[in-house]
């Protein structure tokens, strides 16, 4: 059941991270030789700071260009209150995070505010596929579906 599966289980674990005190221009250049669009930034201790993606370097570009930046340093360019979910958030509760937040990665944090994890849209889709995959309940209601519209001479798209 979608319900019952949980950040945990979904979550990837190896993560690539930045550093807060790190010059912004290595850290574009880590998302770029990753082919990544965001990492987590941490402090020394692992406690979450925010993230820094693809939107904060535009915020580098302009800021950089219309306001002379005297110093590169990355903290003052990350997203300091994205939103996060814990080990235990289920996966209906985590799509619909990914609905109202409109990111791409949700970090997951423990009670004391450590990154012990992360989740992207394809994992909560992989889940789910893999969820009802293996449900039999959903190839019965699945095939009930595809009847009846076969019955009112409707074809599926």
């Amino acid at each position: 059941m979608l319900s019952t599966i949980t950040a945990r289980e979904m979550m990837v674990s190896n993560l690539i991270t930045l550093s807060p005190n790190m010059d912004v221009l290595d850290a574009i250049d880590v998302l770029l030789k990753h082919r990544i669009s965001g990492a987590p930034v941490v402090d020394s201790d692992s406690r979450f700071l925010g993230i820094f993606s693809e939107r904060s370097c535009m915020r580098f570009i302009l800021d950089a260009t219309y306001e002379q930046l005297p110093s590169n340093v990355l903290l003052p360019f990350i997203d300091s209150d994205p939103p996060t979910i814990n080990e235990n958030t289920d996966l209906l509760t985590i799509a619909q995070t990914f609905i109202d937040a409109s990111c791409r990665r949700l970090p997951v944090l423990d009670e004391k505010g450590h990154l012990i994890g992360q989740i992207s849209r394809r994992d909560v889709m992989r889940a789910a596929r893999t969820e009802i995959n293996t449900t039999p309940a959903s190839h019965a209601t699945t095939g009930l579906y595809l009847s009846a519209l076969f019955e009112n001479g409707e074809r599926p798209v």
